[in-house]
């Protein structure tokens, strides 16, 4: 992409694509386009087309979506797989159709098989049934994986998709109901050292093991494989290193400086066993991850200190 290229950041205002935002304007480019939900609806078809036809971008990063953790998914599955199958048709629809460049789609790594195999690899997709409780979202995102492709082999079209880890980051959801883990966890030990509690409830064992990425280790992948990379296959971007949940609550605790208990609530799910990626052909790309969890932890922190407490 040159510094001057015309590029649209689909969901700019989110954890993933305000991201990308910061480490394109890092970079030196120059040209990048943002459209809040406000001021563009992408679920109307039609809405999306008009946009496309008067601004024409040249590069598009695909990072919109609905998102949310295990109660969100499990609640709200209709919203889930509706709002973002709209979201890509008519976004990766419109791109071909006014000739965009190169579009780079973000997915997510809870399109694999609930029981795959660990570390799991691309071209484990679609070979075992999906964790029920965000089968949803999973079903959309594989979606937009597949019409990438689709769009690639009918029309010739440069349309790649990197699939990360759990995400984590500074513009995180906090929201109890519909937050993922790591920043759930931040808010609980914040709130309960504010209030002298005596101890944090945590949802299931915390025996299940996950692999967290920094958003800003994201953004630089998504940038890179944007230049450096023109494939049908979907990328893993993570980290290839993972740690239970209890230990993740362990090094927040710490981070947060909650002196309590943490008890475990073994009524609410854990959800999937395990979910590491192979990110060995990312790494043979010539990228690596760079933000250590917990330094990381402690940037998030800070952030939801200054940002997110009144």
């Amino acid at each position: 992409m040159n510094k001057d290229a015309k590029i649209y950041v689909a969901g700019h205002r989110g954890m993933a694509g305000s991201a990308i935002v910061r480490n394109l304007e890092e970079k030196g480019y120059t040209n990048i386009i943002k459209r809040t939900s406000n001021e563009l609806n992408l679920i109307r078809q039609e809405d999306v087309e008009k946009f496309f036809e008067d601004e024409k971008p040249e590069y598009v990063f695909l990072a919109a979506a609905k998102v949310g953790g295990i109660h969100a998914n499990n609640t709200y599955p209709a919203e889930f797989i509706y709002n973002n199958l709209m979201i890509e048709s008519n976004v990766i629809h419109s791109a071909y159709k006014s000739n965009v460049k190169k579009l780079l789609f973000l997915g997510s790594s809870c399109i694999y098989p609930k029981m795959a195999s660990q570390p799991i690899k691309e071209e484990y997709l679609l070979t075992g049934a999906l964790e029920p409780t965000n089968e949803a979202y999973a079903i959309a995102k594989i979606s937009g994986i597949e019409l990438c492709k689709f769009y690639r082999k009918q029309y010739g079209c440069d349309f790649i998709s990197a699939m990360p880890t759990n995400l984590y980051g500074i513009n995180d959801n906090f929201d109890l109901e519909t937050s993922h883990v790591l920043p759930a966890l931040i808010r609980k030990f914040h709130e309960a050292k504010v209030n002298n509690d005596k101890n944090v409830v945590m949802w299931g064992t915390g025996k299940p093991r996950r692999e967290f990425l920094y958003v800003d280790d994201l953004a630089d992948a998504c940038v890179h494989l944007m230049n450096n990379y023109s494939g049908e296959m979907h990328v893993n971007v993570g980290t290839g290193e993972d740690i239970e949940i209890g230990e993740l609550a362990r090094i927040i605790q710490k981070v947060v400086g909650f002196n309590g208990e943490i008890v475990n609530d073994l009524s609410k799910p854990d959800g999937t066993p395990r979910k590491l990626l192979d990110v060995s052909f990312l790494e043979s790309t010539g990228w690596k991850y760079k933000m250590e969890l917990e330094s990381g932890i402690e940037r998030v922190y800070q952030w939801y200190l200054q940002y997110k407490i009144s």
